[in-house]
């Protein structure tokens, strides 16, 4: 089986230090994808992509370049609903796998909350859960869990 290529929507995400030790420790190459000049590793098995400043110019990509050979790492529930039509493992940056069975109602409550955030609800703005140590850790064990699944 190939290596698996780990895409990563990178402009907010908050793991792209701990993508690149499980990358460069399991030799997996990444493609940080970004629509501005995100910094990275010199290194040859990190790539930076940077797509044009056109509205989900960076979700197009990935979505266009995501297959069953690759690990998508995005909080964008759109984009992992479309990377996982394609083929893809798809992880959020707090270790959440999204997976066929659980998108339905992730995209669900995006869309509920959306409309009551749209309606003027104060509880539906809410804040969000800061992100946590645990969430880190959580993070760096589903990946190294995807690319084992992908690599036996």
């Amino acid at each position: 089986m190939a290596e698996p290529l780990i895409l990563v929507d990178a402009d907010a995400c908050p793991v792209k230090e701990e993508i690149y030790r499980v990358a460069l420790r399991r030799g997996t190459r990444v493609h940080i994808v970004s629509n501005g000049g995100v910094r990275i590793p010199d290194h040859p098995l990190i790539s930076r992509v940077i797509v044009g400043e056109a509205f989900d110019a960076a979700d197009d990509h990935i979505a266009e370049n995501a297959d069953a050979e690759s690990i998508v790492v995005t909080a964008d529930i759109l984009l992992a609903e479309r990377c996982l039509k394609a083929g893809a493992t798809v992880v959020a940056p707090n270790g959440k796998p999204f997976t066929a069975s659980s998108i339905g109602a992730a995209i669900a409550t995006r869309a509920i909350m959306q409309d009551l955030r749209g309606s003027g609800d104060p509880t539906a703005a809410g804040r969000q859960k800061s992100f946590s140590k645990e969430d880190r850790s959580r993070f760096l064990q589903a990946l190294d869990l995807a690319i084992d699944r992908m690599t036996r």
